[in-house]
């Protein structure tokens, strides 16, 4: 909540985005379980959240803090396997796709929606890929709304979509962004 000034108004609960250390991973891990019982994000549950939140290519990850407790998460990596977006990216731009870095595991508790958390994370990720000289770049399910029009308010440029073979019974529709 925010006064005419644009401040924030007293009663608004303390936001902040800090680096993710270690000890944050189990309550990332709860507020991803939320996430995932309200949104279906992640949509195939990992084995191992805590591994998924720490992927291999991971560059960075960064918290949002609402009143000093855990409500949001973002990742930074750099370009893997299986990345569309970049590709995407690099054929419009001219550029190779080591050029991008890719915005990742974005979640907003559900409680904590409203803050505009998420687009303080994105701000976060999207600042230290360019401090690195990367284009940021990311890709969404088709059936991620909230969050493609989060990323549209954001001014996030729509690359193009591609289906997506997860598994033998699973293909996706995903569609992939490029930051302004």
């Amino acid at each position: 909540m925010r006064t005419e000034s644009g401040r924030p108004s007293p009663q608004s609960p303390a936001a902040r985005v800090r680096r993710r250390t270690d000890r944050d991973l189990d309550a990332c891990v709860q507020v991803l379980a939320a996430v995932h019982e309200r949104d279906r994000y992640p949509v195939n549950w990992p084995d191992q959240p805590g591994d998924w939140l720490t992927q291999p290519a991971l560059v960075a990850a960064w918290v949002a803090e609402l009143d000093g407790r855990i409500a949001g998460h973002v990742g930074l990596s750099r370009s893997d396997v299986g990345d569309v977006a970049p590709g995407l990216w690099s054929v419009r731009a001219g550029a190779g796709s080591d050029a991008t870095a890719v915005i990742s595991r974005l979640f907003v508790a559900p409680a904590a929606r409203g803050h505009e958390l998420g687009a303080s994370l994105m701000a976060r990720a999207v600042r230290e890929a360019r401090d690195r000289g990367l284009h940021p770049v990311l890709d969404v399910l088709a059936s991620g709304t909230a969050a493609a029009a989060l990323y549209g308010r954001l001014g996030w440029e729509l690359l193009g979509s591609t289906e997506q073979r997860w598994s033998p019974e699973q293909t996706v529709t995903i569609h992939c962004y490029a930051a302004p």
